[in-house]
């Protein structure tokens, strides 16, 4: 799922695949900004036919914490 989520990331945000790692803080390290974080949601979402609240997506701080909420939503289809 990382590299899936990975592939999304670097469509969605324009960072390099090489800066992307789960311990990646999503504003720091790869200047994910609220814009980003929407476009992100919605690419999520609409890849793995998801639902995710802007709350839950606003609380999620590393690449490893994207992951973790879309396994968790995957999961409980």
């Amino acid at each position: 799922m990382f590299e899936e989520i990975k592939r999304l990331l670097v469509e969605c945000a324009n960072v390099s695949e090489d800066d992307i790692k789960p311990e990646s803080h999503l504003k720091k390290d790869l200047g994910i900004d609220s814009l980003y974080a929407v476009e992100l949601t919605l690419q999520l979402e609409e890849y793995y036919h998801i639902s995710i609240d802007w709350e839950e997506m606003h609380d999620v701080v590393y690449v490893k914490d994207v992951v973790a909420l879309v396994e968790k939503k995957v999961g409980s289809k």
